[in-house]
C-alpha cells in the first residue's frame, strides 16, 4: 500500500507547499477548539456508513474505536497538534490513520468533504455555546429577580435624558434589565430552533452519489433534521452570524446595566457600593475604588460588536458555495462566546455582592421635582383642567419651588394655592413620592402591585427553564 503523501489533498500537486503558505493557510491554531465536535461528527458519519453498507460493520466499529482513542489523546493532552496538518479535521483523520491504518482510516472520508465537515463541527459548537450562554442568562435573570424582590419599597429617581423624571423603585428599575435579558434568552432559543439542522452529507457542494442516510447522522448528533440544500449547507454561516448578533445585543444590555452601576457607584450618585471582590484600586491614588468589572464589560461590548461586523463583511461578497474566506468565521465567534460567558458570570456575582444605598436613593428622589406629572394629572382628573393648561400651571409651581430652594414635593397647601387657584389643599397628597410610585398600578408600572406581578412573570418563566 502506498504511503499517504504529506498533504491528504496533494495528489494533484508536484511541488511542495512553501512554509509561508503552510503558516498562512493553517487554521489548526484556533479550530482545534472544535476537536470534540469533529470527533463526534466523524463517529456519527462512520456509523452511518456502516449502517448503509458503504463500510462493513467491523470497519465502522474499528473506525469509531480509533476515534475514541484520538479523543482520549486530545483530552489527556498527549495529542500533538501540527501546523502541517492544516486544520483539526486533517489532524484527527491523520492520527486515526496512524492508529488503525491508512487504508481503513482513509475510508472515513467517504461521502463527505471538509466543506460539510467544518459546517457540521462549527454548527455543533455554535448550538452548544448558545445553550451555555442561555443558562448564564437564566442565572443572571434569577439574580436580578432576587434583588428586585427585596427592593419594591426602595425609592429612587427614574430618569429620562439622565434627568430626574418620576419616582420609581429600585426593584422596578432592575426588573427592566431582567426583561431585557429574558429577550436575549429567547433570541438564543429562536436561533437554536432555526439552525438545529445537520449539514453533513452535503459533501463539497452538490451532495454525494453514495447511498447515505443523512437523517441517521442527524439523529445521532441530536439535530432536529437535515439541511435541505447542499450548496446552501456548506456556504451558510447564518448560524454564526446569529450567535454573534445575539451576543452583541446581550452585551449591549449588559453594558447599559454596567454603565448605570458605574454612575451609581460614583460619589455624585452614591447609589451602590460594589464589593471589594469586584473592584480595583489605583496605582497612585490610595483612596480610589474603581468599578473595573463594569468598565471591562462595557469595553468588551465594543469587541463583540466588531466580531459581528467582521463576519458580516467577510460574507457579504462571497459567491456560492464554499470559499476560503470563510476560514475567518471562527475566531470572532470563539472570542464572542468566551467573552459573553465570562461577562455574564462576573456580572451576576458583582450584582449579588453589591450593596444598594437606599438612603442616598431616597434623598435624590427629593430633588428634581419628580411628582410634577402627578400634580398635572391631578388637575386633569380632579379639576377638569385641559392637560396643556395643567402642564403650564405645574411648570409655574416648579419654578415657584425652585425660587424657594425647595423641591415640588415639599410645598404645602398654602404655597400651592399662591401659584394658582386650582391648586387647592387636595393637591398636596399628590406630591408624595411614595404615593406617586403606588399610583402607577397599570400593567408594567412601578407600583408594588405591578412589580409583584412582573416578578411572578419571571418566576413562571424561570420555573419553565
Amino acid at each position: 500500500m502506498q504511503e499517504n503523501p504529506k498533504k491528504m489533498w496533494s495528489g494533484r500537486f508536484s511541488g511542495e507547499s512553501s512554509e509561508l503558505l503552510e503558516e498562512f493557510n493553517a487554521s489548526i491554531g484556533f479550530d482545534r477548539a472544535l476537536w470534540q465536535e469533529d470527533i463526534a461528527g466523524s463517529k456519527a458519519h462512520a456509523r452511518m456508513l456502516g449502517a448503509c453498507g458503504i463500510l462493513k460493520p467491523e470497519e465502522s466499529e474499528k473506525i469509531v474505536a480509533g476515534l475514541d482513542a484520538v479523543f482520549e489523546e486530545i483530552k489527556s493532552g498527549k495529542f500533538e497538534f501540527k501546523t502541517a496538518d492544516e486544520d483539526i479535521h486533517m489532524a484527527v483523520e491523520k492520527r486515526l490513520s496512524e492508529l488503525i491504518g491508512s487504508d481503513l482510516g482513509g475510508r472515513l472520508h467517504t461521502a463527505r468533504s471538509r466543506n460539510d465537515q467544518v459546517a457540521l463541527d462549527f454548527r455543533l459548537y455554535v448550538l452548544k455555546s448558545g445553550v451555555e450562554i442561555s443558562e448564564k442568562i437564566r442565572e443572571l435573570v434569577a439574580a436580578l429577580r432576587d434583588i428586585a424582590s427585596k427592593h419594591a419599597d426602595t425609592l429612587m429617581p427614574g430618569y429620562t435624558h439622565l434627568q430626574h423624571a418620576q419616582p420609581v423603585s429600585l426593584a422596578y428599575h432592575l426588573l427592566a434589565y431582567a426583561f431585557m435579558f429574558r429577550r436575549d434568552y429567547e433570541r438564543f432559543t429562536s436561533s437554536r430552533e432555526r439552525n438545529n439542522l445537520c449539514p453533513l452529507g452535503s459533501a463539497a457542494l452538490a451532495g454525494t452519489p453514495h447511498p447515505i442516510n443523512r437523517e441517521l447522522v442527524a439523529q445521532q448528533l441530536g439535530f432536529a433534521g437535515v439541511t435541505p440544500n447542499a450548496m446552501d449547507s456548506v456556504s451558510d454561516r447564518d448560524f454564526a452570524l446569529e450567535i454573534l448578533f445575539n451576543v452583541s445585543v446581550l452585551m449591549t444590555h449588559a453594558s447599559r446595566l454596567c454603565e448605570e452601576l458605574i454612575l451609581w457607584s460614583s460619589q455624585e450618585f452614591g447609589f451602590v457600593t460594589i464589593s471589594d471582590a469586584y473592584s480595583t484600586g489605583s496605582s497612585i491614588m490610595p483612596q480610589k475604588k474603581n468599578p473595573d468589572v463594569a468598565e471591562l464589560i462595557r469595553g468588551k461590548t465594543g469587541r463583540v460588536n466588531g466580531n459581528l461586523v467582521a463576519l458580516l463583511t467577510v460574507m457579504k461578497g462571497l459567491p456560492l458555495a464554499y470559499n476560503k474566506d470563510m476560514q475567518e468565521d471562527k475566531e470572532g465567534v470563539f472570542d464572542s462566546v468566551a467573552t459573553a460567558l465570562a461577562s455574564l458570570e462576573i456580572l451576576k456575582q458583582m450584582l449579588k455582592t453589591a450593596k444598594f444605598n437606599e438612603q442616598n436613593m431616597l434623598a435624590m428622589t427629593r430633588r428634581g421635582h419628580l411628582t410634577a406629572t402627578d400634580l398635572a394629572d391631578y388637575l386633569v382628573r380632579e379639576k377638569n383642567v385641559p392637560f396643556r393648561q395643567a402642564h403650564f400651571i405645574t411648570g409655574k409651581a416648579v419654578a415657584y419651588a425652585e425660587n424657594l430652594g425647595l423641591d415640588l414635593s415639599e410645598l404645602n397647601a398654602q404655597q400651592l394655592a399662591s401659584v394658582d387657584e386650582s391648586l387647592d389643599a387636595g393637591a398636596v397628597k399628590f406630591l408624595d413620592l411614595n404615593a406617586s410610585k403606588e399610583a402607577r398600578k397599570s400593567q408594567g408600572g412601578t407600583a408594588n402591585e405591578s412589580v409583584a406581578a412582573q416578578i411572578e412573570i419571571l418566576n413562571g418563566w424561570l420555573k419553565d427553564k
